[in-house]
């Protein structure tokens, strides 16, 4: 039986500006980002879903109340759901890295996977636990709709996992999922997955 799982990246974050890794670290959502999860919570109370799933992380989790208080749902949390660690880099930006170990960033860059970050989590194992969190989800509610919100390189690298895209190529392929834009993802019942949209904003006029 077909589940759909409808794919949204946290709102903004205080370190989105400099465009720092957040990764496991807590960081608040600015004004933009709860003003992301108002409208995404508008989309869900036009376009309802039958279950609410989110990463433990407060960016996460505050992105899916609205839509939770519009449906009257209780959001389950997954931890399998969690963003990457990017080890050293948490809480820095790629050009500082660059500038501290220009070789590591340079093959970073050519291959993330390949060369994660020092200190990182391994990206294909991440790839593996994020995938089969969305499978177990997919389980849990065969045939119905689901809002699911995690984040931007754990779900890059879960797509091209599920899609059989090689995971190296992750940033090439889906250079970023847009803050509290929804991709809807089609899980069947055998395990195999398409992709029907991707980064569709809730509404138009909301960065």
């Amino acid at each position: 039986m077909t589940t759909t799982l409808l794919l949204v990246r946290h709102g903004q974050t205080v370190w989105h500006a400099e465009n720092r890794y957040a990764g496991v670290s807590d960081v608040a959502l600015t004004d933009t980002g709860r003003a992301q999860a108002e409208a995404l919570g508008r989309w869900v109370a036009a376009h309802p879903v039958d279950a609410i799933w989110t990463s433990p992380l407060s960016r996460a989790v505050a992105t899916a109340e609205p839509a939770c208080r519009a449906l009257g749902l209780t959001p389950h949390r997954e931890p399998a759901l969690r963003e990457c660690d990017f080890g050293v880099v948490e809480g820095r930006t790629l050009a500082e890295f660059a500038a501290e170990d220009p070789e590591r960033a340079a093959a970073y860059r050519a291959d993330p996977v390949a060369h994660p970050f020092p200190g990182a989590e391994d990206p294909a194992a991440a790839a593996v636990r994020g995938a089969g969190a969305l499978h177990r989800i997919a389980a849990a509610h065969p045939g119905g709709r689901v809002l699911v919100v995690a984040h931007n390189t754990l779900l890059r690298l879960v797509l091209c996992r599920l899609l059989s895209i090689p995971a190296g190529e992750y940033r090439r392929v889906l250079p970023r999922l847009r803050n509290a834009a929804i991709s809807e993802l089609r899980m069947d019942g055998d395990g195999s997955a398409a992709l029907l949209s991707l980064n569709v904003p809730c509404e138009p006029d909301v960065p």
